[in-house]
């Protein structure tokens, strides 16, 4: 069943959304996309003639009420989206009542979810080496199951709109599926344009397919590079990683971020690419720095011969250069990671320059892919999320579905592939 199929009259929806949005000191929220992406399901069940029960975490309470990460203080603006007003729910497990007399058109958002430790699952105040521990997580996983059989008997239908924890099996975003019949649980509208946006990198790929590939360390990223490389025709790794494979090829690579026990599988990664026929793009030039900061003295040299005290910050000319050649042509591009430390306004233009390459070649038809959290930060920062086919609201959520491992809250809506 397709949220646009199902008709919410008179129905009540519990809704997964992911409204983990930033908060200044005061309460005040920074940045509302994750709030405006989640509208269109939000309205569509209200202009039915439904009422919707909103559920969220917000931050890491690890399992304890903190006001700080409260979400009464984003109920005002919410409320203000939906042009209603919102009831709020001060504990989610205790909503029963409230949810009861909700009438059509009516909002109620629940507490954060993660206040209660059965939301994700795990059990608090003990280590992993405990031999009580395996005891202790079989009985976090029966309270799990109780904690979101009590989020679904507060509604008909469930709907999961929250792509950045579908990586997550927890209580809210995937056990709770279990309590609804298949024709009354579904994905909304953002997560079904997330998991089309994953299935046309992986499943529709247009060639050339470029992947771009930045972050400080490979060790995080080995998992995604690998599945990639039976997919990409040309494969860009940028960012800190760069300095990791200098020195496996026997640079000198200064104070640069630098896994040390990373440099054999860097060389292992290079072998694969020319094994597999992948054009396999690293930096060659950088602008190294003598500090970690944006007012830092720069100069721009070899990747390969980076002086004892200074560090590689971004991407340099030449590198540059090769990075825009190797996507502008590309048919299917998928964005993950800058190419330099873009915070500094002094050390952007190697992400710059990836970025309107992509833009370029978005404009020649490309399918263009930006995701996790740097990469979409970076986009928002050059102005030009909107020339770009999909910038992603899911950073891990994203990497595992790349990764072409399953996520549990589209697995639990869907059906196992496995």
């Amino acid at each position: 069943m397709t949220i646009d199929q199902y008709n919410f009259n008179g129905k009540k929806a519990i809704v997964r959304v992911d409204f983990n949005v930033p908060l200044d000191e005061n309460g005040k929220i920074t940045d509302d996309t994750r709030i405006r992406g989640a509208l269109p399901t939000l309205k569509k069940i209200l202009a039915d003639g439904g009422s919707l029960i909103i559920m969220s975490h917000m931050g890491k309470p690890k399992g304890k009420v903190n006001p700080k990460l409260s979400l009464s203080q984003i109920k005002d603006t919410v409320g203000k989206y939906l042009n209603t007003e919102v009831e709020f729910a001060e504990d989610c497990a205790k909503a029963a009542e409230q949810a009861k007399n909700l009438k059509p058109g009516g909002v109620l958002l629940l507490e954060n979810l993660r206040f209660h430790p059965e939301e994700e699952g795990k059990p608090v105040g003990i280590d992993k080496e405990d031999p009580a521990y395996d005891a202790a997580k079989k009985e976090m996983k029966e309270r799990q199951k109780e904690f979101a059989k009590t989020l679904a008997s507060y509604a008909d239908v469930y709907v999961n709109d929250a792509f950045g924890t579908a990586h997550r099996r927890h209580a809210s975003t995937a056990v709770i599926a279990d309590y609804f019949d298949q024709d009354d649980k579904m994905l909304g509208y953002l997560m079904e344009k997330e998991v089309k946006a994953v299935d046309n990198i992986l499943s529709d790929i247009k060639r050339p397919f470029t992947a771009i590939m930045g972050g400080s360390k490979v060790s995080t990223k080995i998992g995604i590079i690998e599945n990639l490389m039976d997919k990409v025709d040309n494969l860009i790794l940028c960012g800190g990683m760069t300095y990791t494979f200098a020195k496996a090829q026997g640079g000198n690579v200064g104070k640069s971020i630098c896994e040390n026990d990373k440099l054999d599988l860097a060389l292992d990664i290079i072998k694969k690419a020319k094994e597999k026929g992948v054009n396999l793009v690293l930096g060659t030039d950088c602008v190294a720095a003598d500090d970690f900061s944006n007012d830092a003295n720069t100069m721009v040299v070899s990747c390969m011969d980076i002086p004892a005290e200074w560090e590689g910050l971004d991407a340099g000319p030449e590198t540059r250069k090769a990075f825009a050649n190797a996507i502008k042509d590309a048919k299917t591009i998928l964005w993950n990671g800058p190419a330099g430390v873009f915070e500094f306004d002094n050390f952007t233009a190697g992400s710059r320059a990836i970025a309107d390459a992509i833009v370029e070649a978005t404009e020649k038809g490309a399918f263009s892919l930006v995701g996790g959290g740097d990469s979409v930060a970076c986009i928002n920062k050059f102005g030009l999320a909107d020339k770009v086919s999909y910038v992603s609201t899911g950073g891990g959520a994203l990497l595992e579905a790349i990764e072409g491992k399953e996520l549990p809250g589209i697995a639990a809506i869907r059906g196992s592939k496995k």
